[in-house]
């Protein structure tokens, strides 16, 4: 019987698109798919879609006879005195198109200096974002965002952030045994998105997807009031699918 093929995961996604835009940059003129091919050992079934999600995101170009350059998004991030400005307004964009694409506040976090930090949302009138009735960096424990930053981080990390953030109770359905948090979090998949079924918030159901780029730790989560509990793990597959294009410019900045 045919074993199933492992899940690729954002991060895989992303060195394979990373080899893509190396072997692009190394041909001034264009290069075709089928020299892409040869060049990155990619199969043409997972070319394609890298291609397509590179397109999209404008980090390459069509060129003549259908070769691919490097697009004008690569040269704004990798470049110049303004790729911070740069990185922020693409990631905000990013996120907005997404927010719209999934129908749920979506939210960029990092996990700096030891403290969970939410660092760019997308919301709207129709997608409203989680009230922040406690201070996130508190919470980390209950909500899906500061779960997935501690999924990331090494045993002893983790001991250290619950010694300074206690678990404490905010609804019926949070997980306060530190023993169990730790095991729980030690036996998530990476591949497997992060859930808060009212655990921070009673009413609010949330996911999110790890988007770890060198030594930052960050996540991808999205939000869903309760009534729309029923769309949350598609929205989530969705939210995994949609993580690369935000690790990759991530990694290139």
């Amino acid at each position: 019987m045919a074993l199933k093929p492992e899940p690729i995961t954002p991060f895989h996604s992303v060195q394979q698109a990373l080899r893509v835009l190396e072997a692009v940059t190394r041909h001034v003129g264009g290069v075709s798919e089928a020299q892409l091919a040869r060049e990155t050992a990619l199969p043409v079934g997972r070319l394609a879609p890298l291609l397509s999600m590179l397109h999209r995101e404008h980090y390459v170009a069509r060129v003549g006879n259908g070769a691919y350059a490097a697009g004008p998004a690569l040269g704004l991030l990798a470049t110049g005195a303004g790729r911070e400005t740069a990185l922020t307004h693409r990631l905000q964009d990013s996120l907005s198109r997404l927010r719209d694409t999934i129908g749920a506040a979506v939210y960029l976090s990092s996990y700096v200096d030891g403290e969970v930090r939410i660092t760019q949302y997308a919301d709207g009138p129709c997608t409203p974002r989680v009230h922040e009735w406690v201070d996130f960096r508190t919470a980390a424990h209950a909500s899906a965002v500061g779960k997935c930053l501690l999924t990331q981080l090494a045993h002893d990390d983790r001991r250290d952030h619950l010694a300074r953030h206690r678990t404490a109770r905010f609804t019926s359905r949070t997980i306060t045994d530190e023993r169990t948090l730790l095991t729980r979090l030690a036996a998530q998949p990476a591949t497997v998105p992060v859930l808060d079924l009212q655990e921070y918030a009673v009413g609010t159901v949330c996911a999110a997807v790890p988007i770890t780029a060198g030594k930052r730790v960050g996540s991808l989560a999205l939000s869903l009031p309760l009534a729309h509990a029923h769309r949350l793990r598609r929205a989530a597959e969705e939210l995994n699918r949609h993580a690369a294009p935000m690790l990759l410019s991530l990694a290139l900045h």
